[in-house]
C-alpha cells in the first residue's frame, strides 16, 4: 500500500469548559457545547458556526434514568439534552467527574456527524462490500472530551434513532497519555485504545488505525494499518510499530517508538476507522534532554591582581531549545551572589537535533570583590532540569588562580 492522501487529518478539539452536575451513579452528567455549522449566506463566504449548551447524561445501560435527569436546567434547550449509553463505561472515567465545587473542569464539545466512506487506501477496504444504508439513517454525533489535568482524551461516535435523544456509543477512542515527556534515546509508548459496540453491524466489518505527526506546520504519516486485510502502509516510519496482537484482541492501538529522537517532539494523532465512521485523539510528545556542562579552561594560570580572568561554560546535547545560562560566585564565607549571564552565544544544532550554547565570563579582579576566593559556578536552567559546573578560585596575596574543575 502507498500513502497518497493530500490532506492532514486534524483533531477538532475546541477547548470549551464543561460543567459536571451531580449524579446518583459514578457516571458524570456533562454540560458541553453543541457546535454545528450554520447555512452559508452565499457570496463565497464560509459557513459560520453556532454553539449552544448541551447536557449529556452518561449511563452504562439504557434503563438507568434518575429522577434528576428528567429535568433540564432552564438555560439549556430540552432538545439538547441527551441520554448517552456507554456500555464500555469509557465516559465514566474519574477524570470526567471532579468533586463538587471544583474549579478545574473537563472540556467537552459535541458535533453532528455524517457517516461516509473513506478513500484512504488503508481504509477503503472497510467499505468494499455494500452495507445496508438503513443503519446509517439515524442521528449521528461526534463528541470530544478532555479530562481533568490531561489525564484522559476521549472521542466518541454515537448513534440515535432519528429525532430521538438517547444515542448509543458505537465507537470510542481514548488516550491516557495526553502529554508525554521522554528522554533522548528511550523507548516511548503513546497510548491509544478503541472500543466498538459489538451489536453494531459496523463493528464486525474490520477496522483501520492511523498515526500522524504534526509540528509547526510539518505533517507526516507515521504509521497506517488496515486491520481487515492485516496490512501496513508502505510509508511506515522507521522505528514505529504497534502491538498487533493487543490491537486485535483488546483494541490497543498505542504507538511504540523504539528510540526517542529530537525530531519526534510534536503532536501525534491517533485515528481509528470503522466502516463509515472515524474518531481520533491527540497526544503530545516532548523529547527532553538536559544539557551537559563543560568549563574551559579547567585550570587557569596564576593571575596577578589587576588582571582579567576569562572562563567559558559550554552547554551541549540539550533539547528543547530553551535554556538559561548564568554565573554565580560563592565566597569562602559561604555567601553566594549572582555574576550575571556573561556573554552568551547563539544556539548551535548538532547532527542529532540537540543544541549547544556557551557563555563567557570575564572576572575583573580589580572591580569584583572576590575576597580570598571561592567557587565560580555556571548554572544552566532547562526543562530537563538544572545543571551546574564549577571551578574554584583561590586568591593568595595579589595572585589569583583557578583550579579544580568539577561537575556538581
Amino acid at each position: 500500500m502507498t500513502y497518497r492522501s493530500k490532506s492532514i487529518y486534524k483533531l477538532s478539539l475546541v477547548a470549551v469548559i464543561c460543567f459536571i452536575k451531580a449524579s446518583s451513579s459514578s457516571c458524570p452528567v456533562l454540560e458541553c457545547w453543541f457546535v454545528q455549522e450554520k447555512a452559508g449566506r452565499g457570496g463565497g463566504l464560509a459557513a459560520a458556526t453556532s454553539q449552544e449548551k448541551s447536557l449529556l447524561h452518561i449511563r452504562t445501560d439504557a434503563y438507568s434514568h434518575s429522577a434528576e435527569s428528567q429535568q433540564a436546567p432552564s438555560d439549556i434547550n430540552p432538545d439538547r439534552v441527551y441520554f448517552i449509553t456507554d456500555p464500555a463505561a469509557t465516559l465514566c472515567h474519574r477524570s470526567l467527574n471532579p468533586p463538587r465545587g471544583s474549579v478545574n473542569k473537563p472540556h467537552c464539545e459535541i458535533n453532528p456527524f455524517l457517516p461516509q466512506p473513506s478513500t484512504l487506501k488503508w481504509v477503503a477496504p472497510l467499505t468494499d462490500s455494500a452495507l445496508s444504508p438503513i443503519y446509517l439513517q439515524a442521528d449521528w454525533f461526534s463528541t470530544s472530551i478532555q479530562g481533568l489535568n490531561k489525564q484522559l482524551a476521549i472521542s466518541t461516535i454515537t448513534r440515535a434513532p432519528t429525532a430521538a435523544q438517547e444515542p448509543n456509543v458505537i465507537l470510542s477512542v481514548t488516550s491516557k497519555t495526553v502529554s508525554v515527556q521522554s528522554r533522548l534515546g528511550e523507548p516511548v509508548l503513546l497510548d491509544c485504545g478503541f472500543w466498538a459496540y459489538p451489536p453494531s453491524p459496523l463493528s464486525g466489518s474490520g477496522f483501520a488505525v492511523e498515526w500522524r505527526y504534526q509540528f509547526r506546520g510539518d505533517g507526516r504519516l507515521v504509521l497506517a494499518y488496515d486491520g481487515k486485510t492485516d496490512r501496513l502502509a508502505d510509508t511506515q516510519e522507521e522505528g514505529a510499530t504497534l502491538d498487533f496482537e493487543g490491537l486485535h484482541r483488546k483494541g490497543n492501538a498505542s504507538l511504540i517508538l523504539q528510540e526517542a529522537k529530537v525530531r519526534h517532539s510534536g503532536m501525534y494523532i491517533c485515528t481509528v476507522y470503522l466502516p463509515y465512521l472515524v474518531a481520533q485523539v491527540a497526544v503530545e510528545l516532548e523529547v527532553v534532554e538536559p544539557p551537559s556542562l563543560s568549563i574551559y579552561p579547567s585550570a587557569l594560570p596564576l593571575a596577578v591582581h589587576g588582571q582579567t580572568l576569562t572562563v567559558q561554560c559550554e552547554a551541549s546535547g540539550f533539547a528543547p531549545l530553551s535554556l538559561e545560562l548564568s554565573w554565580e560566585f560563592k565566597g569562602t564565607d559561604g555567601k553566594s551572589r549572582p555574576l550575571g549571564s556573561g556573554s552568551v552565544t547563539g544556539h548551535r544544532q548538532a547532527w542529532d537535533g540537540t543544541y549547544s550554547q556557551s557563555t563567557r565570563l570575564e572576572l575583573d579582579t580589580t572591580k569584583l570583590d572576590l575576597g580570598r576566593g571561592g567557587e565560580v559556578t555556571c548554572v544552566a536552567v532547562h526543562l530537563g532540569g538544572t545543571r551546574r559546573a564549577s571551578v574554584t578560585l583561590n586568591v593568595i596575596g595579589n595572585v589569583e588562580y583557578f583550579c579544580c574543575f568539577r561537575h556538581l
